[in-house]
């Protein structure tokens, strides 16, 4: 019996990269009769046009009025789960292997794994880009995450979304859409307490574009440590030991504005640039590229600009707790 699939990518703005993802998804759809919904949240830049434009059928443009991917992926379940076993979940900003949706079934079905997750390889172009890339790619960066480095296939807590049982993630909720970043890793978290099985495997993985400029990559990132502390906030749940030093960064680094009192202060400042540059000198050899000296401060921002965040939300969070304590007084 042919699984019944359906394939959503949520789209803002993906005008110079929803062709490639379409042309690599449509030989499967049309093998097993899947819908592919592109759940696009206002694009200005063509992308719209770009996929109605397209003659194949089984293609559906869909609105996504909250423009966030978590409200993108719950909207398209919630008009087209009926008629499929499995979501696909493409981003696309990113590109596939042709046999990409092929290997995520075959590996549900040989694993019996409610989801199904994959690896990333961050690919640039231009001179940031590859840069960032670099970065990305580097343990120093991903701080050796079991999805972000050569994955061995095992079952695990979280990782890049791919292929996941419609019945499972209707059953814990779907995405919590006040999430616009981190929601992948808050979804895996009911996943695992609701008994659902997260298979890594290593037998396929995404190519990821990444951000293009060091502000858009410090954006990017500043948004991600703010997921993380209201997905931790939420659930009441503790950061890893990695998680940790990173939440430990932003406090150690603010206690150079005391360096005119004591030395001692400028410490923690040293040791990070030191750190850069020891990434940096680690990514270099690995990449045969002087410009990964680069990449070693590029992986800094990312961490700075994390644990940032993070503190960002949880004095929000602080802040509107007493708010609601004075007004309660």
């Amino acid at each position: 019996m042919t699984a019944r699939v359906l394939i959503v990518i949520p789209t803002l703005n993906e005008a110079a990269h929803i062709g490639g993802v379409l042309d690599t998804l449509l030989p499967f759809a049309e093998r097993h009769g899947a819908r592919i919904v592109v759940a696009d949240g206002g694009s200005t830049d063509g992308t719209r046009a770009l996929v109605t434009a397209r003659p194949e059928r089984g293609i559906v443009l869909l609105d996504n009025p909250r423009r966030l991917q978590s409200a993108a992926i719950n909207l398209a379940v919630e008009h087209f789960g009926d008629e499929a076993d499995w979501l696909i979940r493409i981003d696309a900003h990113s590109a596939y292997p042709a046999d990409y949706c092929d290997v995520l079934l075959a590996e549900a079905q040989a694993t019996g794994a409610d989801s199904v997750v994959v690896g990333m390889k961050a690919v640039g172009s231009g001179f940031w880009q590859s840069l960032i890339a670099a970065a990305q790619n580097s343990r120093i960066g991903n701080g050796g995450s079991a999805h972000r480095v050569m994955p061995v296939g095992k079952f695990v807590d979280h990782g890049h979304h791919a292929l996941m049982r419609i019945a499972a993630f209707r059953e814990v909720g779907g995405y919590d859409e006040s999430f616009s970043h981190n929601e992948d890793a808050e979804l895996d978290l009911r996943l695992g307490n609701a008994g659902f099985r997260i298979w890594l495997t290593p037998r396929t993985r995404v190519t990821y574009f990444p951000r293009r400029s060091l502000g858009a990559l410090v954006k990017q990132y500043f948004a991600f440590g703010k997921g993380r502390a209201r997905n931790i906030l939420k659930h009441r749940s503790r950061p890893g030991l990695r998680q940790a030093v990173l939440v430990a960064l932003t406090p150690a680094l603010l206690l150079a504005l005391l360096a005119p009192l004591h030395w001692i202060f400028a410490l923690p400042l040293a040791g990070w640039v030191a750190g850069c540059l020891a990434g940096g000198v680690m990514i270099a050899r690995e990449t045969g590229s002087p410009g990964g000296l680069l990449s070693g401060f590029a992986a800094g921002a990312m961490h700075v600009a994390w644990s940032a965040g993070f503190w960002v939300q949880l004095g929000r969070h602080l802040l509107q707790g007493r708010s609601h304590t004075g007004a309660t007084a």
